[in-house]
């Protein structure tokens, strides 16, 4: 019942998950993007905000709804075959990495919140900036030790990267760590997969416990401060910050709603000026096939509200459908209702 009558803040996610960028006809035709927003700072102490893209270079093809109806009863591993075969095959998948980039200032008082997830920003705003190229071109030889235990964390940032006042973001940086020491074991950052590529990679207060290995001398203290070569914190660096922690105008701001801080603008712009026709068609198709399916009235009803908040015209359109889909068939008419199809 979430996917058919879902929060209002996340009507563009919908949107392009029930359209046809949901259904992508393989991994390598389809863009990623890092939807946080984060910070960088450079050299001389200036600070942006940032937006990462990964635009496919195989381009971008979706498949029809039946098409992925079908292979999901047929073949379950499509996606991850596909991806395996290519770069074994040599024909190794690239993405263009692009950032938008925006003044630090422009934050306080931009038309919509830039830190809301639930948003994108617009190109015209901030156009793409291409700073290179992601390229998958080596297969695992060992999937469970190489993909299954592998642990990103958006907490693990690089000089020059921070984080934001993105409120997803900052409930990430703890918890993604904290599911890892769930999830594969306190020791997971010492596996090679997630090791750091320095002979130097032993600053850890983890003792013990599943998985300990790859630190010389179990009884290197994992207490601070110690004399024996523990970890430690630096203390020239305990005072650094990011900067918009102090920046109380910024913090508010990012707290406050801006004037475009709507809930279905972005998704019914999406929806009236970037599909076309064909995409619209297919898209009341998909949702219809889901509403159709729903046999409470009230339920049925909320849904209609909710893409009628999208586009108006969506709303109207998708309650004729229904009301077509369960017209009853008279005697003698050839043809039986269809049944819904669920993707």
């Amino acid at each position: 019942m979430g996917l058919l009558v879902p929060l209002p803040e996340s009507a563009h996610q919908v949107t392009w998950l029930m359209g046809d960028r949901g259904l992508p006809r393989s991994w390598r035709e389809m863009n990623g993007y890092g939807s946080h927003t984060y910070q960088w700072l450079n050299a001389a102490g200036e600070k942006f905000w940032v937006k990462y893209h990964f635009i496919s270079e195989q381009g971008v093809h979706n498949m029809t709804g039946d098409e992925a109806a079908q292979l999901a009863g047929s073949d379950a591993d499509h996606h991850i075959r596909d991806l395996y075969e290519h770069i074994e095959a040599g024909e190794h998948p690239r993405w263009k990495l692009s950032v938008q980039v925006m003044p630090y200032e422009d934050a306080k008082d931009y038309r919509f919140n830039p830190f809301d997830l639930t948003k994108v920003w617009p190109h015209a705003d901030y156009p793409l900036i291409e700073v290179g190229t992601m390229e998958l071109n080596r297969n695992p030889e060992n999937y469970f030790a190489e993909i299954e235990q592998a642990t990103f964390a958006p907490s693990n940032f690089v000089p020059g990267i921070a984080t934001s006042p993105d409120k997803m973001l900052l409930a990430r940086i703890f918890s993604y760590a904290d599911a890892h020491r769930y999830r594969v074991g306190t020791n997971h950052a010492q596996l090679p997969v997630n090791a750091p590529k320095t002979d130097d990679a032993g600053h850890s207060y983890a003792k013990d416990g599943a998985m300990r290995f790859g630190f010389s001398g179990s009884s290197t203290p994992v207490y601070a401060p110690n004399s024996l070569g523990g970890a430690h914190a630096d203390p020239q660096r305990a005072a650094e910050s990011s900067g918009w922690e102090s920046d109380g105008d910024l913090v508010r701001s990012a707290a406050t709603l801006h004037s475009e801080d709507d809930d279905f603008g972005q998704a019914g712009t999406l929806y009236r000026d970037v599909y076309d026709d064909g995409e619209k068609a297919r898209f009341l198709e998909q949702i219809t096939g889901h509403v159709g399916a729903v046999k409470s009235d009230e339920i049925r009803e909320r849904a209609i509200g909710y893409w009628t908040n999208v586009d108006a015209d969506l709303g109207a359109q998708l309650r004729h459908a229904l009301t077509v889909e369960d017209a009853p068939i008279e005697a003698g008419e050839p043809g039986t209702a269809s049944e819904p199809v669920s993707v």
